[in-house]
């Protein structure tokens, strides 16, 4: 019986052990003592899961290790070989909340046909299901492994870095590796991630019988086209009338969906655009972008936010490569540099939006942010960084990259596959020397986040196969 034979065999079980991990709860919440004064970062439920996982390695066979119940890994040990020195397979036991819309408990893991559902089938616990069993049929197969082999279980990927940040201080960085938590056939870079605020302070004051904007908002999340943004316009009741009838002729000249009506003493604006990842704002229409568009044909009393607007409008406007702020870069791995404006806020005191840029392999944050200040010049408009992810790239002669693909194209039979430049983050910027390797297939339904989250079945034990050839061909003997 071959390793893939083998792997095969396990199916039931590895259902089983799905089912079993898919049963916690395992939403990301605020930290909580046991009765014994045990420190759970994330909550009982993200703890419950880790457990369960390590446990079932620990039945495998495996050696398993609970680092402090902020991560843990499940480990196949070399011989003679330093602790230090493994291979990395890191995914995630958190899972995204459940939200409405389900046809049965996200919680009890239902098979039905072909498939099967339930909240972290597909993000991340089947991939990290077979992963583990891919690891269990080449240690039964009897092969060794020529440097120690861990499955790291991250507790919350979801909604931050702690926990891998707590397990790399621990416990150092892979040697090399994957995270199965991208797309087939491989991620062999991920674009870089900039985060920053455009922000200006207003030092003037204007009277109540004024004009004003006294509040502006649009968006909750810099990585998300904002689908909603309200304005609240204070003033008399002559100039509501010419704003709204302003509103209502934009409306129809553009196709947008701007609202207008009075509120109290207050005439409130709503822009409506539509929601999409800020890796594709493409996909989406952002409604700051309309709100400040309309906005910018209103002359409001304060002239620092006449001037914010039109800075608006003629640096970001409707653009999603930065080709009015300076930084419109692009290289061939990548395709062009990605804007997305996500969260905006305005109010009588302070102007600021947050901006999210995903940035080619080949530039750097340096170079990205001398674009944005040479554009923007002697501005009002101050720069302030929030976040910095260091964009990642191995080339396609990289032996990691040979053999991952190897593997896809050699299971597949897809000998044209070749990997891809993505703009999305994964555990490999968390994570030294790793990739992300699938575990989505090109051309399957994506129900990642949603309600009724699914798994085919066979790609299940596909990707499984995938995972297992990987591991072979780089660090077995």
């Amino acid at each position: 019986m071959s390793y893939l034979e083998r792997l095969d065999s396990y199916k039931e079980d590895m259902l089983a052990a799905l089912s079993e991990s898919v049963s916690k709860p395992s939403v990301n919440a605020n930290a909580a003592m046991t009765e014994d004064g045990e420190l759970l970062p994330f909550g009982k439920g993200v703890y419950d899961a880790l457990i369960q996982m390590l446990s079932k390695g620990k039945e495998l066979g495996f050696a398993v290790h609970n680092d402090e119940n902020y991560a843990g890994h499940i480990e196949w040990k070399a011989p003679d070989t330093p602790a230090s020195e493994y291979f990395g397979i890191v995914g995630h036991l958190d899972v995204v909340p459940v939200g409405g819309g389900w046809d049965s408990d996200p919680f009890v893991m239902r098979r039905e046909g072909d498939f099967v559902y339930g909240r972290g089938v597909l993000d991340d616990k089947g991939p990290v299901v077979a992963c583990l069993y891919a690891m269990k049929a080449l240690k039964d197969e009897g092969l060794e492994p020529s440097m120690n082999i861990r499955l790291v279980l991250g507790c919350d990927e979801e909604t931050g870095e702690i926990s891998a940040s707590h397990y790399t201080e621990n416990q150092g960085h892979p040697k090399m590796g994957f995270t199965p938590d991208g797309n087939f056939p491989l991620v062999n870079g991920e674009m870089g991630i900039m985060v920053f605020d455009l922000a200006q302070k207003f030092k003037s004051r204007t009277s109540k019988d004024d004009l004003r904007l006294t509040k502006l908002e649009g968006g909750n999340a810099h990585n998300a086209v904002p689908a909603y943004s309200k304005a609240v316009i204070a003033g008399s009741k002559e100039q509501y009338g010419s704003i709204i009838e302003r509103a209502k002729l934009y409306s129809e000249e553009t196709g947008y969906k701007l609202k207008s009506k009075k509120q109290g003493s207050s005439l409130v604006i709503e822009a409506e655009g539509k929601a999409a990842h800020g890796a594709h704002p493409d996909k989406g229409l952002n409604a700051v972008s309309i709100m400040m568009d309309f906005l910018g044909n209103v002359s409001f009393a304060s002239e620092e936010l006449n001037d914010f607007i039109s800075f608006y409008n003629e640096h970001i406007g409707f653009d999603l490569h930065g080709e009015r702020l300076g930084c419109d870069f692009s290289d061939e791995q990548s395709g062009p540099l990605i804007l997305n404006v996500g969260v905006a806020e305005i109010n009588e005191d302070i102007a600021g939006v947050t901006v999210n840029i995903r940035y080619p392999v080949t530039y750097t944050d340096e170079l990205v942010l001398s674009g944005i200040e040479q554009s923007i010049g002697e501005d009002r408009v101050g720069i302030v960084t929030r976040m910095v992810h260091y964009p990642i790239y191995k080339e396609l002669n990289d032996p990691m990259v040979v053999k991952m693909m190897d593997a896809y194209r050699e299971e597949t039979g897809e000998s044209s596959a070749e990997p891809m430049v993505i703009g999305g983050g994964t555990y490999a910027k968390m994570f030294d020397n790793i990739l992300a390797f699938g575990a989505e297939f090109p051309g399957d339904e994506a129900t990642m986040h949603q309600a009724n989250e699914k798994l085919n079945i066979e790609s299940f034990m596909k990707m499984a196969r995938i995972y297992a050839r990987a591991i072979r061909s780089l660090c077995c003997q």
